[in-house]
């Protein structure tokens, strides 16, 4: 083992070190464990001080043929991470189907983090990587339906930490399956142990609430199978064996039919039918005793009585879905470009579609959507049965990937292009897209002010909320957009009540049709009143929710810094020792257990917020500790006592408690801090 790392380390700071390792060792219990981010992710740290937003870009929206009435797409350049954000807020529970390709990790400048990328060396690579996807599928996940699915493809280097992962943030009940991809059939002769011709695309449910995937359409190999070469009146049939590997004893029997033939299983199988029902099939011509027929008896399977689809294999051939090759060549005959070593083929992406569901207007998401594979996979769907599917990419810029790649390419499908970018023409899909860019403004510390710079900023991310963006009526206060088929409204006023209210009313009573109206607020209540005169209108006030969305993710995905805990402890042992005030540092001591509490949670990848946001009791907490064997029985039980006198202090019930006890509770808080070495 090499010690070099700790020769400078003194006696007292080597047995800190032994006493923490053995604490780790005591503690670990099956599943993920992995290490604390050492630094932040700086996009997730812009959103402590920032509130992101989308700006949508004109001059780079697509509408093909101009008069269509189609729903729009979506294409958003920026950091996932911030576009996530704002989905948040836009399309809660609205996405049917997630994929993604994420950076594989090879250490090969296939993923950076915090603008430097990660090599094979980096002794942090996996956690990395880990706290990179985990907070990214957290926010993934509450844009799922109950009965969405997220698909991610994946490889050997990720594959089974990213399982764990999923498992803890989805639901190990909520794992549909592992599904492997036949992505070459080339052997590397170069390969050391064996060619690499795979790769992995892991499958997980939001809730149980989706039930199972959709059969897959026979192929014309499947159908082939089946022929009648006797010329049966009930048509084409394959057979089956008699005998099935399980079965009951007491159904064991042999057989004699009229044609002379004897029949009965093989050692150690049983017959797949009872003696009567199999009597009952062979007078019904269901039996094929071969051409001569004399041969050892089948049961015939009629191509009439299959299931019109096929349940999927877990293994995906190329023949089937597409190769790495196939992806390629693919991006090549739309852009003229060979600028991808490993794009996926659209027919990979089409088949985790189609398997989640058959709706015509599902929504499908790809917030790592590189050359765009997605939604040319889903214009194409479109095409072939007449759908309304739509489709949400989110892509970065780096290396002008989003504006040299992703946006041209769907523009070719939708509008149609040379193939290889000089030769025969290929006809467009048709269909819309709108063009977004992730932005960032800046929070004050006047509360009111930050609301009001918020709601001046978000009409566009209405827009993309309501998927209405063709803009009617343009005014100081107030805007008013209309759907393509002109059925609904997006009317935003986005000031105080002032003279111009009266006109937007006015124009509100003259929409015909329904009206989605968005009206700032700084307490979030508005007077309906105001509205009486209006028809089919739908209400809600800005920007309170987006607000209490974002506080949410800030607190789900930014650690608490220990920072903080140190500077409070500081001043309670002032206000313990030197001024010997225990009503006050009892509170201040409440409010660092309950840091230190959350803190610890963090650090083994326990969640500190509900489903709703709101922050988990420090009792609940306490207790989940407990269970997960973080904390002794001693340790809950102290806890218990000390958040009892904070709970005391903080209610002004000074007689419950005396300085002795205050005294106790902060060398407690200071046991936890040395203990988990926070």
């Amino acid at each position: 083992m090499y010690m070099g790392q700790y020769d400078n380390l003194s006696k007292e700071e080597l047995l800190k070190l032994i006493k923490k390792q053995e604490l780790d060792l005591k503690s670990k219990k099956y599943g993920l464990v992995w290490d604390d981010e050492k630094e932040p992710e700086q996009v997730v740290l812009d959103c402590r001080d920032n509130l992101p937003i989308l700006r949508r870009i004109k001059g780079k929206e697509i509408k093909e043929p101009k008069e269509n009435t189609q729903e729009d797409n979506i294409l958003i350049e920026g950091d996932n991470y911030h576009a996530l954000t704002v989905l948040n807020y836009t399309h809660q529970e609205k996405i049917d189907v997630i994929y993604i390709d994420p950076p594989y990790n090879t250490g090969n400048k296939d993923f950076k983090y915090n603008d430097c990328y990660v090599d094979k060396e980096d002794g942090y690579k996996h956690s990395k990587w880990l706290n990179f996807m985990e907070k990214r599928l957290k926010l993934a996940k509450s844009l799922l339906k109950e009965k969405g699915v997220i698909f991610i493809s994946i490889d050997d280097n990720e594959m089974a930490q990213l399982k764990l992962l999923c498992d803890n943030i989805f639901g190990f009940d909520n794992f549909l399956s592992m599904i492997i991809w036949n992505k070459k059939n080339v052997v590397q002769n170069d390969a050391k142990f064996s060619s690499t011709n795979h790769e992995y695309i892991l499958s997980y449910r939001k809730s149980p609430k989706y039930e199972r995937f959709e059969l897959l359409p026979r192929t014309e190999e499947m159908n082939a199978r089946y022929s009648n070469p006797d010329n049966d009146k009930k048509g084409v049939w394959t057979s089956v064996a008699l005998q099935a590997k399980s079965g009951s004893k007491s159904n064991l029997y042999e057989i004699e039919f009229s044609n002379g033939v004897k029949w009965k299983p093989v050692a150690g199988t049983f017959p797949r039918l009872k003696k009567t029902s199999l009597q009952k099939a062979y007078d019904e011509n269901r039996l094929w005793f071969g051409k001569s027929g004399k041969n050892v008896p089948r049961l015939k399977k009629y191509l009439s009585e299959v299931k019109q689809g096929v349940v999927s294999n877990s293994i995906w051939l190329n023949s089937d879905v597409g190769s790495t090759q196939m992806g390629k060549e693919e991006l090549k005959r739309i852009l003229g470009l060979n600028i991808f070593e490993t794009p996926k083929p659209k027919n990979l992406i089409t088949r985790c579609i189609n398997l989640v569901t058959k709706n015509k207007n599902a929504l499908i998401l790809d917030f790592m959507a590189g050359s765009g594979t997605t939604g040319h996979s889903v214009l194409e769907l479109n095409r072939e049965d007449k759908g309304n599917r739509k489709f949400i990419l989110c892509t970065n810029n780096e290396n002008n990937i989003c504006t040299e790649v992703t946006h041209p390419r769907i523009a070719n499908i939708i509008k149609g292009y040379k193939k290889n970018g000089d030769g025969e023409v290929i006809k467009g899909l048709g269909g819309n897209l709108q063009y977004f860019k992730t932005s960032l403004i800046q929070t004050t510390k006047n509360r009111d002010q930050t609301k009001i710079n918020l709601t001046q900023k978000c009409t566009e991310m209405l827009c993309l909320k309501e998927n209405i963006f063709n803009v009617e009526i343009e005014e100081e206060d107030f805007k008013i957009f209309s759907s393509n088929k002109k059925d609904k409204f997006l009317c935003v006023y986005h000031n105080f009540i002032d003279e111009s209210f009266e006109n937007f009313i006015n124009k509100l009573k003259e929409l015909k049709g329904n009206k989605i109206v968005y009206m700032f607020s700084l307490e979030d209540k508005i007077d309906k009143s105001l509205f009486k005169e209006v028809q089919n209108y739908t209400l809600e006030a800005i920007p309170k929710k987006i607000l209490e969305i974002y506080k949410k993710l800030i607190k789900m995905n930014i650690p608490i810094k220990a920072e903080t805990i140190f500077i409070d402890l500081d001043k309670a042992k002032k206000q313990v020792f030197d001024d010997k005030d225990k009503d006050t540092g009892a509170k201040t001591l409440r409010v660092v257990l309950e840091k230190l509490v959350q803190k610890i949670a963090q650090k083994n990848q326990i969640n500190i917020l509900t489903d709703k946001g709101k922050e988990i009791k420090l009792s609940t907490l306490n207790d989940t500790l407990k269970t997960d064997n973080l904390f002794s029985k001693l340790e809950w039980e102290e806890n218990k006592t000390y958040l009892t006198i904070g709970n005391h202090a903080s209610h002004g019930e000074y007689n419950e408690f005396d300085l002795t006890q205050v005294n106790k509770f902060y060398k407690h808080v200071q046991t936890l801090i040395n203990k988990f070495n926070i």
